[in-house]
């Protein structure tokens, strides 16, 4: 494949999140790197986030790798153990199955950016602590649950 054009890989926005879930991501969007090269076997998308937006609830990964570098801006990154400030060239890793929810948030007043790896396992499952909710993903489709294994319906409050 080689060189990527990006003025050809098309943005994309939304989530899989039920509502009103979604709204933590409102002000996310990304370039599918990996996908306009023709990758398969992991992913990788340029994410941006507006001000006040967050990359996703703070979660872990069962089965998938994921790795992370500030290219543009500031971040937060927020895990079990608190917040740390990332600027361009910081990384950050999370290898499948360490049960320490991350994700990271722009609390500045302009767009930051950050590149993001991440396996494709077959199966997956995401646990998002501060909800106390997770999601079994399979051959593409999701499926969000409570903690207990119940269907999780959202209510319009965002509390279960």
């Amino acid at each position: 494949m080689g060189k990527l054009d990006l003025s050809r890989v098309m943005r994309r926005a939304g989530t899989s999140y039920p509502p009103p879930l979604d709204q933590v991501v409102a002000g996310r969007s990304w370039l599918p790197l990996g996908d306009a090269g023709g990758l398969t076997q992991f992913g990788v998308n340029l994410v941006a986030l507006e001000p006040g937006a967050n990359s996703s609830m703070r979660h872990w990964h069962l089965n998938e790798d994921e790795f992370v570098m500030v290219t543009q801006g500031a971040l937060i990154l927020v895990m079990d153990d608190g917040e740390t400030e990332m600027l361009p060239g910081d990384c950050a890793a999370f290898p499948a199955g360490v049960a320490d929810g991350h994700c990271l948030i722009n609390r500045t007043e302009s767009v930051a950016s950050f590149l993001v790896v991440g396996s494709r396992a077959p199966s997956e499952v995401a646990t998002y602590p501060d909800m106390n909710i997770k999601v079994e993903s399979e051959a593409g489709r999701s499926r969000f649950l409570n903690a207990d294994g119940t269907d999780f319906i959202p209510s319009e409050t965002g509390e279960n």
